[in-house]
């Protein structure tokens, strides 16, 4: 699944950083929102792609550091970071962070799960990275609660991108979440339409694989985010 990852998106790193920047502005403010951060914590963005949220919080804590395996995806987050002293990138595993216990107030991820074969490993390392009383978030695309709905969703998703592994419906989060100890402090959800078209390309979707997708993508395609504040015991 990692060798799935870097190679969708070592060839569409690019695609992603621009529709990052396309989406910065607002996503900065709904993060601002949701997380409402003192100032003052060093923060982590685990998966951290090109940066999106770390970029978001950025000028609203302290510190932050953002974590990818892709090398491609860390070049175009570097390229801008330039204006933004207080954000470092480094290569690294979401299942296997290169960090001490505590070393962050905030540790959070932004569209990553879904593509993680384990993605308990990765829940399991924001909270062991994360200060106890510190918070945790979690951005990503849940599947419907029935199980052939969610197969359905998967299955297309999959055709679409190798890379993605499985979305998990909002009780396996909440189930991850309460296994790790964590306390919701707060959970909002988005509807999010995507226009096939620009979805398959930003996948780098093509040739018989767009074919297939586009069978099995449901009519008028709308994915839905859930959005997760959490506290470390």
């Amino acid at each position: 699944m990692q060798d799935a990852t870097r190679e969708r998106f070592a060839r569409t790193a690019e695609r992603v950083a621009e529709l990052q920047d396309a989406r910065a502005a607002s996503l900065e403010q709904d993060v601002l929102r949701f997380v409402a951060p003192s100032g003052d914590e060093r923060a982590l963005d685990s998966g951290t792609g090109s940066g999106a949220l770390a970029f978001a919080l950025a000028p609203h804590v302290r510190e932050v550091v953002g974590v990818d395996i892709v090398p491609e995806l860390l070049e175009q987050a570097r390229k801008r970071a330039e204006q933004l002293p207080n954000v470092t990138f480094v290569e690294g595993d979401s299942t296997k962070l290169p960090f001490e216990y505590g070393s962050f107030d905030l540790a959070g991820t932004l569209r990553t799960l879904h593509h993680i074969a384990r993605p308990e490993l990765a829940m399991a390392e924001l909270v062991r990275v994360t200060r106890p009383r510190g918070r945790v978030l979690v951005i990503d695309q849940i599947a419907p609660v029935d199980p052939l709905a969610a197969a359905e969703l998967n299955r297309f998703e999959r055709a679409r991108d190798p890379s993605h592994s499985r979305a998990l419906a909002d009780v396996d989060l909440r189930g991850l979440f309460e296994s790790n100890g964590l306390v919701l402090i707060r959970a909002e959800y988005e509807r999010e339409p995507r226009e096939l078209d620009a979805y398959l390309d930003l996948a780098g979707c093509e040739g018989e694989a767009r074919e297939r997708a586009e069978t099995l993508a449901p009519p008028g395609y709308t994915a839905e985010l859930g959005w997760y504040l959490l506290e470390k015991r």
